[in-house]
């Protein structure tokens, strides 16, 4: 999947979006011993057929990733209240909201990579996209401006900071859902599916986005990787609201109805995962899951 993305063809970029997929399944499935026996073969191989800078962006942005959080996936331990020792069911397993905060750290250090390998400082990027553009149109006889590609270099160096960390997350959170819904299907994932619904980041998360978007106003490189921080925390946030709506809709008639009305609403309006961050900060702060399940009655007991 990862080594389409040389061919040029547009379905190259979504191949590309699931190169995680296969090493996570592994992780799930196999144990992350597997993975990266699994991660060092795949490194080998297009290290020998594209060359070595394709195998180690593969290993360090791909592979390495893939195994660690399927590794985290997979960590449990006793909990208090362990009955029999082993046992999948009774293992305190790592929080999905902890995993998703490490999925947050891997996408802003990608795109801090990835800005940082066009220039040390942010007008160094404007540069150099400024140079590609300039060698673009030579070569495709183009006929923009210089002030043209100047304010394209400056809306690129606007806009990566901002789009790049969610595309990051979102890809590697996509590909663990999916390598887990892989795994379960196929009887291969030995721990309980977790609750989503339940997903919570730790509370220190809202001290780290306050200072993030602080930062933000200093300028230079500083404020760029800031705006990275906060974008891909703020969208963290979005994804807890989705699922803070799952438990505050639990009541509501005609429940599935309105949830795809909502998904469908997001993906054509993207710009509403905002209010989807709002909710999950507002669930940060005021407990509003916590608040609404106690309003209700409690389950019937069991004959």
């Amino acid at each position: 999947m990862f080594a389409s993305i040389v061919s040029g063809a547009a379905v190259s970029l979504l191949l590309a979006y699931f190169a995680p997929l296969p090493l996570m399944v592994v992780a799930l499935g196999w144990g992350p011993l597997a993975a990266v026996f699994s991660g060092i073969i795949a490194t080998a191989a297009l290290t020998t057929l594209l060359g070595l800078s394709h195998g180690v962006g593969f290993a360090i942005g791909v592979a390495l990733p893939a195994w660690w959080l399927g590794h985290l996936a997979m960590l449990g331990r006793p909990g208090a209240t362990t009955a029999v020792a082993g046992s999948a069911a009774n293992l305190e397993w790592y929080p999905v909201g902890r995993i998703l905060i490490w999925i947050v750290a891997i996408a802003v250090l990608t795109t801090a990579g990835i800005l940082l390998s066009f220039g040390a400082d942010v007008d160094a990027i404007a540069e150099t996209i400024r140079q590609g553009l300039r060698e673009m149109m030579r070569q495709t006889d183009g006929n923009m401006t210089a002030e043209q590609i100047d304010q394209l270099a400056r809306l690129f160096v606007f806009l990566a900071p901002l789009a790049l960390p969610v595309s990051v997350t979102m890809m590697f959170t996509l590909n663990l859902w999916l390598a887990a819904k892989v795994a379960l299907t196929s009887g291969r994932l030995h721990r309980p599916w977790p609750d989503l619904r339940s997903t919570a980041l730790p509370p220190v998360t809202l001290a780290i986005l306050a200072a993030a978007v602080a930062f933000c106003f200093v300028g230079g490189t500083f404020a760029m990787l800031a705006k990275a921080v906060a974008t891909a925390l703020l969208f963290a946030y979005a994804l807890v609201g989705f699922a803070v709506l799952h438990v505050l809709t639990l009541s509501a008639s005609n429940r599935t109805l309105w949830l795809v009305c909502v998904y469908a609403v997001m993906f054509v309006f993207s710009g509403l995962i905002l209010v989807m961050a709002a909710l999950g900060i507002a669930d940060a702060v005021f407990g509003l899951r916590q608040r609404y399940l106690q309003t209700r009655p409690p389950p019937l007991p069991v004959a």
